[in-house]
């Protein structure tokens, strides 16, 4: 099997972990490719590994069995960005906080890896958003997103109007901070801080939601993922951010229309035996657990 790994900068504390990782595959003999940011950052970690392969685009990846995401779900949608349409299953070992994305702790590596080497895993696929503009939004071919795509205002400036129509007919217009169309998968992200609800992530969905409305009585409202939703923004200080998961560019002094979509790749994430969705919403979310007993 082959493996390709992308990350971030990591706590001193999770430095044996993420050596015990590079020693575990380095061990089994399996194929390393590293991206070349990370690996600037293991060789100043004084993380020891062997591979002489890394990658800078995604072009440049070799055919990966699995692609290790190590860091939390920010990094997971940092690594997706660099796979894209490639569409190489990634797993997500989780050395931030919450982790929807990535289940896998840290102090289960050696058993993971070994899962892995035994097949004892599934690939699960997630349904992406597209956005498609007249103005350039992202480098070409990343205009996609796992979770959500927003429009917000910026820092500074006033709430901004977002005119949303669904398969050419007039939704609403939303005096807000921003508005998202989140994934199932992104239900969890953005969304759930928002007030938007939970949805399962197989579900076939989008969920519209506004940021902060002006009007109370403005809800999140749930639409087919086969749906064409377009989105025209006023500001009155001419300008406005557009977020895809984990990347944001300001737009400024121009009119444009977005219109999002499903993407025609999907995201592939690699399940281990045993984590589950449900498993993992009770866990994150603490369902079951009395709070009023923590200290």
């Amino acid at each position: 099997m082959k493996f390709a790994i992308h990350g971030r900068e990591f706590k001193p504390e999770s430095k044996a972990h993420v050596q015990e990782i590079f020693d575990e595959l380095d061990k089994n003999d399996l194929p390393v490719q590293i991206s070349n940011s990370f690996a600037r950052i293991l060789s100043s970690s004084g993380i020891n590994f062997k591979t002489q392969q890394f990658y800078d685009s995604r072009s440049e990846i070799f055919d990966a069995d699995i692609v290790l995401s190590l860091g939390g779900d920010g990094t997971f949608l940092e690594t997706l960005s660099h796979v894209g349409d490639r569409e190489l299953p990634i797993l997500g070992i989780n050395f931030g906080r919450l982790g929807f994305l990535t289940a896998v702790q840290p102090q289960h590596i050696k058993e993971t890896i070994q899962k892995i080497i035994n097949k004892q895993y599934s690939v699960d696929e997630r349904t992406m958003v597209h956005a498609d503009s007249d103005i350039e939004l992202f480098e070409k071919g990343t205009n996609f997103a796992l979770n959500e795509i927003a429009i917000s205002k910026t820092d500074t400036s006033s709430m901004i109007i977002i005119h949303a129509y669904i398969n050419g007919e007039f939704l609403n217009s939303y005096w807000a901070d921003g508005l998202m169309v989140a994934t199932s998968t992104g239900s969890t992200g953005y969304n759930l801080s928002c007030g938007g609800p939970l949805v399962m992530p197989h579900s076939d969905n989008f969920i519209i939601t506004p940021i902060c409305p002006h009007n109370l009585f403005v809800r999140p409202i749930v639409v087919s993922s086969d749906s064409l939703i377009s989105l025209k923004v006023e500001s009155r200080s001419n300008n406005y951010l557009v977020s895809m998961d984990a990347r944001a560019k300001i737009i400024g002094d121009v009119e444009a229309d977005i219109n999002i979509r499903k993407e025609d790749f999907k995201a592939k994430l690699v399940t281990i035996e045993g984590e589950g969705f449900l498993t993992t919403l009770r866990e994150k979310l603490s369902w079951g657990k009395d709070v009023r007993n923590r200290v």
